[in-house]
């Protein structure tokens, strides 16, 4: 207790349970706020929006196809140019361009306000932490914000296109026509994009586990050949049968796990020098 008084800012007294409930509800209303504001302004530009960024995968002169059907004339592979996505988008009910516009326009607010929608929570975060976990900490905002940006890039430009390829080009019979429901389209990508965003922070949910003592560098390291497994199935799933295809979705992964070992293990060496010293 005396400890945690020493390391209170001067003139700072300690906040009650209420104090700190109306904290965090400001902080979390300003997150929304930011939010919402984003939100409103991608629904006022959504003829834009749409054409250019979400239906963009759509269609053979995206930015993905071209690269792919440049490296395939580098390398000499046919069948990385695509000429044609066999599928058109249709909308069957009345409400679904509204609805859809409004979705849309809330998770674009979500992607572009959450550097700052992190930073306000985080503020609400960082005074509770020791001065031992502050200095871990330090950079979680720029970190955390760059990996989920990275992370929703890699899932616009190289999921979501070769997945929508794939999926497009399945077919049972030839007599089977591709006409895609608006809903479906959209809620694809939006997944897609959105769980590459999530799957990008496993280094920071590392961190934390590591720091709550959940896992430990050892069983990373133990159960690294599981995860490559898991990987490669992943990999396999969501691109179609060629290993170009399915090394540039799975490559990302294998770095980001292994990022994951150095962080836990970097985080281990710091808690066992801090016992040491204490133990000193």
């Amino acid at each position: 207790m005396e400890e945690n008084e020493e390391e209170l800012p001067k003139g700072e007294k300690e906040m009650s349970f209420l104090e700190h409930l109306e904290e965090l509800r400001w902080h979390i209303i300003r997150s929304l706020l930011s939010i919402l504001v984003f939100a409103i302004a991608a629904f006022i530009f959504r003829d834009y929006i749409w054409h250019n960024i979400i239906l963009a995968p759509s269609r053979p002169d995206f930015w993905t196809y071209k690269f792919f059907c440049r490296l395939g004339t580098i390398t000499g592979t046919d069948g990385f140019c695509i000429d044609e996505l066999p599928f058109i988008i249709q909308n069957r009910r009345m409400t679904d361009q509204f609805t859809m516009a409004l979705t849309s326009s809330f998770v674009i607010g979500l992607i572009v306000a959450f550097p700052y929608a992190f930073w306000e929570i985080w503020r609400f975060v960082k005074p509770g932490l020791y001065k031992n976990e502050k200095q871990l900490s330090r950079g979680a905002v720029f970190f955390v914000t760059l990996l989920f940006l990275t992370g929703i890039s890699f899932g616009y430009y190289m999921v979501a296109p070769i997945s929508i390829n794939f999926l497009s080009n399945f077919s049972l019979d030839p007599s089977i026509s591709n006409e895609i429901d608006l809903t479906s389209y959209v809620s694809t990508v939006l997944m897609m994009v959105l769980a590459c965003g999530v799957m990008f922070q496993l280094p920071i949910i590392v961190f934390f586990l590591t720091k709550a003592g959940v896992i430990t560098p050892s069983f990373l390291k133990t159960y690294r050949k599981h995860a490559i497994i898991v990987i490669l199935a992943l990999a396999a799933l969501l691109t179609p049968p060629d290993v170009m295809s399915q090394l540039l979705l799975s490559l990302p992964m294998f770095i980001l796990y292994e990022v994951s070992i150095f962080v836990s293990s970097m985080i281990k060496r710091k808690e066992d020098k801090l016992l040491l010293e204490e133990e000193n």
